[in-house]
């Protein structure tokens, strides 16, 4: 694991340099969409500017008056690229709501603008799984397996390394899928990626060491996919549903 890069006495945190290089990655891939699609990609940038400042600042102002003793011996902390001093959940929920108002003001379709943005989600999980890999968080279970890595006193599950190619796979998948008729029904593209993402969860949370685990003997993470890849199945029935009744009506 290699959580931070020293150049001479400057010390980069590995972790939020790949998310900031995701970022940058997936956003070009969005870009090129949108210009394909005759789309005004300045809204994907406003967006994703607008929702990552406010979920950044959101996630470390949560973290920080949920545990306000890791900043109080080193205020300077509150600016770190850390992504470990971020409260993700309330970052998530602050960025989506700020995501939400730009939407509205700007009058934007949900579906196609999610699905614009499908590529940026995709390249993220693999900037995610590369950070997890840095940083050595998010990781396996103690195996016997002979790929097992040595992490934490143990040899694990490369969990990391299964969400990076779970990640790669489901990209290649979203990829192929919008160079299809499957893309011109808006919102097909995101669902499918948020199928796809459950499923990968559901898979990894098998193997993670670092899961809330319930008294039943499941995994929190593992329901909230459940539930997640049942809503987009639904609304993908409902999609399909729609695009036929529409094509039945147009002959």
């Amino acid at each position: 694991m290699f959580p931070i890069f020293q150049i001479g006495p400057v010390a980069l945190q590995v972790p939020g340099l790949v998310l900031l290089a995701g970022l940058w990655i997936g956003l070009t891939l969005s870009e090129r969409r949108a210009r394909r699609r005759g789309e005004d990609p300045g809204h994907l940038y406003n967006l994703v500017f607008i929702s990552l400042i406010a979920g950044v600042i959101g996630a470390r102002l949560s973290y920080a008056a949920t545990y306000p003793n890791a900043f109080t011996t080193d205020p300077r902390s509150l600016v770190s690229l850390n992504p470990g001093l971020l409260d993700p959940l309330a970052g998530a929920l602050i960025a989506a709501a700020a995501a939400a108002i730009y939407l509205f003001r700007k009058n934007l379709p949900l579906w196609s603008t999610l699905d614009a943005l499908t590529p940026l989600f995709a390249v993220m999980g693999i900037a995610i799984g590369i950070s997890h890999f840095a940083s050595g968080s998010a990781f396996g279970i103690p195996t016997q397996v002979p790929w097992g890595i040595q992490l934490w006193g143990a040899t694990r599950h490369p969990t990391q390394i299964y969400e990076i190619m779970l990640a790669v796979f489901t990209l290649i998948v979203i990829m192929f899928l919008d160079r299809t008729s499957w893309s011109l029904t808006p919102g097909n593209i995101f669902l499918s990626f948020i199928s796809l993402s459950a499923v990968a969860r559901l898979f990894l949370e098998g193997y993670r060491g670092d899961s809330i685990l319930l008294d039943s003997g499941f995994r929190i993470a593992q329901i909230i996919s459940w539930l997640v890849l049942a809503a987009c199945l639904v609304l993908l029935g409902r999609h399909i549903q729609r695009n036929s009744l529409e094509n039945k009506i147009v002959k």
